[in-house]
């Protein structure tokens, strides 16, 4: 479950990695650390003094179209083919995901990068030792579940089709709507648009998406 401020401003959970390494946690659209994390978090959860995130200028650790591994607590980066491959990178900044783009409606979790700089850098492309900066990367996982997906109760991102129930005054939290969740949801993302004004009459709870039409229109269940 996500937890969603604000009638709908999203967390996102983050993950860092050093070289081909990256660690598990949970985290969301907040920044990232020093150390990898799962779920979309990242370990550090830092939000300061970076420059705003830029898509990665060269294809060297998960980049677009990459896959890696996942296991309890680490992830590594391997053939797309292989039968470790859990997850797709579907894209991936530079910089603090909380300065950065938003990821793909789609993204199950979010994988945050540390920097890591090595005093050689030589054959970096070859063998991996190159340095490898801040960054994320939104990811999907090559099988079910997908928790990104409408409905589906979690993903870095409450989108339309997501359900949500109220946690505490001005939040709530994504939960799965087919009840399989903790919580039974209470209301459906029906649309998104760009102001309070353009959601349906039938509308009982604004929920904040973010992006270009950052305001949710729910409806109570």
């Amino acid at each position: 479950m996500r937890r969603v401020k604000g009638f709908g401003s999203s967390t996102v959970g983050c993950v860092a990695a050093a070289l081909l390494l990256v660690t598990l946690s949970a985290c969301q659209r907040d920044g990232s650390g020093s150390a990898a994390n799962g779920d979309g978090n990242a370990q550090g959860d830092g939000s300061g003094g970076a420059a705003a995130a830029s898509p990665s200028p060269v294809a060297t650790f998960l980049a677009p179209g990459t896959c890696s591994s996942r296991g309890r607590t680490v992830f590594y980066q391997v053939s797309c083919r292989s039968e470790r491959a859990a997850a797709l990178v579907l894209s991936r900044y530079d910089g603090p995901q909380s300065q950065g783009p938003l990821c793909p409606e789609r993204t199950d979790f979010v994988l945050h990068i540390s920097a890591r700089r090595p005093a050689s850098d030589k054959n970096s492309r070859e063998n991996g030792d190159g340095a490898v900066p801040q960054g994320y990367a939104c990811m999907r996982n090559l099988e079910a579940p997908h928790p990104g997906d409408p409905g589906g109760g979690g993903g870095p991102r409450t989108i339309v089709g997501d359900c949500v129930r109220p946690s505490r005054q001005g939040e709530v939290k994504e939960t799965a709507c087919d009840g399989s969740g903790a919580h039974a949801p209470q209301f459906t993302v029906t649309a998104a648009v760009r102001t309070r004004a353009a959601c349906p009459a039938d509308t009982d709870l604004y929920v904040q998406l973010g992006g270009g039409a950052p305001v949710g229109c729910a409806r109570r269940l």
